[in-house]
């Protein structure tokens, strides 16, 4: 009598009560399939912790080891794949380019706190402007909100604000915003935010070309005066202690700059990761500083 209740014991204590319990944490009926199908759920949310807290981990000594190591002073950024990011996800194109907008501010507060002086984005081309007029309106829109969303950073952080780019096509309430923003900032020194706006590199060299020849025509300078030097004070990253980027990034796979920096790259090591713009976060940033690093460790580059 006792053996038999010792089993019986045994029984409810091994299977019929861890049993009666997976079943009502499943909200399904009891079984032996759904009781193995709670364990493979539990043990593939322990591995996937276990996978995250290693990735932390890494990401902790990534960092500490790029720490250790001297850190590109301008990181230039081309961000690329919002609306491929969203059509993945089925969602609309203004949601990608919403993702893109909050992940451009934590990557540029994540370059700052690594030791980056200058960071350059490449926000909306001159060729963005062919885009669908609802999608253009939604960009401005966007610039507009986190503008204003954000000046409490800038200030409380102490970054300088400066938008490049042709102004004249851009909407009058933004264009006002921007120069608020920039007269707010324009005396904080270290931390420069570049954000270049219906910009292009084409339209970059060209300026300054006129602005070199209307200096030789007036007889400010002369025609042996034009040197790469008196070029470089005339593009529009003549706003930055750094004005041409060690480092240029471009996210979703393109290998191409395509009309940015074009000047400014010529001795800038880029870097082009698959991911789409707004999943490229620390640990993808973390990934680009190693590799910069081996590079100027490999090719004793400037830095």
């Amino acid at each position: 009598m006792l053996y038999l209740f010792s089993v019986v014991f045994t029984f409810l204590a091994l299977f019929l009560i861890p049993g009666l319990f997976i079943s009502r944490r499943l909200r399904v009926p009891l079984s032996l399939t759904n009781i193995l199908r709670f364990i493979k759920i539990t043990a593939s949310k322990y591995d996937d912790e276990e996978e995250r807290n290693d990735k932390r981990d890494a990401m902790g000594e990534k960092e500490k080891r790029a720490s250790n190591r001297k850190m590109p002073k301008h990181v230039a950024v081309i961000l690329d794949g919002n609306r491929r990011w969203a059509e993945k996800r089925g969602l609309g194109t203004s949601e990608g380019h919403e993702a893109g907008a909050r992940r451009l501010l934590e990557n540029a507060k994540d370059c700052f706190a690594m030791g980056t002086n200058t960071i350059s984005l490449f926000a909306f081309s001159t060729e963005n402007w062919e885009r669908p007029e609802d999608e253009v309106k939604c960009l401005m829109a966007l610039f507009e909100k986190h503008f204003r969303a954000e000046m409490p950073f800038f200030q409380r952080d102490k970054i300088k604000i400066l938008v490049i780019g042709n102004r004249a096509k851009i909407p009058e309430s933004l264009r006002g915003l921007i120069e608020e923003v920039e007269e707010a900032t324009k005396s904080y020194e270290g931390k420069n935010l570049i954000i270049a706006i219906d910009y292009s590199g084409r339209f970059d060299i060209l300026q300054a070309c006129k602005s070199l020849a209307t200096k030789v025509k007036d007889g400010l300078i002369q025609v042996e005066d034009i040197n790469e030097e008196a070029m470089e004070k005339e593009l529009l990253t003549k706003c930055s202690e750094f004005p041409n980027p060690d480092l240029l990034i471009r996210t979703s796979g393109e290998q191409r700059i395509s009309n940015f920096f074009l000047w400014q790259s010529a001795y800038t090591e880029l870097y082009f990761p698959t991911v789409l713009w707004p999943d490229f976060g620390e640990a993808e940033y973390l990934e680009a500083l190693t590799w910069y690093q081996q590079r100027q460790r490999r090719f004793g580059r400037r830095v």
